[in-house]
């Protein structure tokens, strides 16, 4: 398999998680999301992804998954031990729920083609764009913290590892770059701690990708 992916993508980070818990062996192939007017906007890209955004997973040269949630399930079905998603109907819609809250309920509104736009069609400023992804990240990572608060344990759900940790820890790396820290949600810092130091999840990091720039890389 072959990941498309940026290396400080929350969503691209949040596959890498996956594809690493699985321990599915994958071709990192890197997509420079500012380069050139950004690599995702190119025509021999934009045939594996028309949207135009990563991460995309290309199975074979006729199968590629561009949508994370979907690259979730499928690797569930095809790689079943280790499921990211629990198959008890009702763990299983709760992990989901707390996907969804940062899939499509938080991070679209703060991603670079939001923020692009912001900027060229309606005049936000540098600041006026931070503010507006400083208060949407607020937003859905006070909610996803009370959801699991009765719920939580080493993890979002219990001591399990689950989706919901593989989202919540990008999404925690994200919201810190628009000046909300992880101290601001004790409970998720907790657990994004903990997540932190298990390797599949560490091995993920931006910070050590092969596209990382040499000044942001871990030493």
């Amino acid at each position: 398999m072959k990941l498309y992916n940026y290396f400080r993508s929350s969503a691209s980070y949040r596959v890498r998680i996956a594809l690493n818990y699985k321990e599915v062996d994958f071709e990192y192939i890197p997509v420079h999301l500012l380069n050139d007017g950004g690599e995702q906007h190119k025509d021999d890209y934009k045939i594996k992804n028309p949207m135009s955004q990563v991460p995309t997973l290309e199975v074979n040269d006729s199968t590629q998954i561009s949508q994370s949630m979907a690259i979730f399930e499928f690797l569930d079905q095809l790689f079943p031990d280790r499921p990211l998603i629990p198959k008890d109907p009702v763990k299983g819609a709760y992990i989901r729920q707390l996907c969804e809250l940062i899939n499509s309920g938080t991070q679209p509104l703060n991603n670079l083609h939001v923020l692009q736009v912001l900027k060229e069609k309606f005049g936000f400023t540098d600041e006026q764009k931070a503010e507006w992804a400083a208060y949407f990240h607020r937003r859905g990572l006070s909610a996803f913290e009370k959801m699991i608060e009765s719920k939580a344990g080493e993890f979002c759900h219990g001591d399990d590892i689950t989706a919901a940790d593989m989202f919540l820890v990008p999404h925690l790396f994200a919201a810190n770059r628009f000046g909300v820290p992880a101290e601001e949600f004790p409970l998720l810092k907790k657990i994004a701690d903990n997540c932190q130091g298990i390797p599949e999840f560490a091995q993920a990091h931006p910070f050590c990708q092969p596209d990382t720039p040499e000044e942001l890389r871990q030493k």
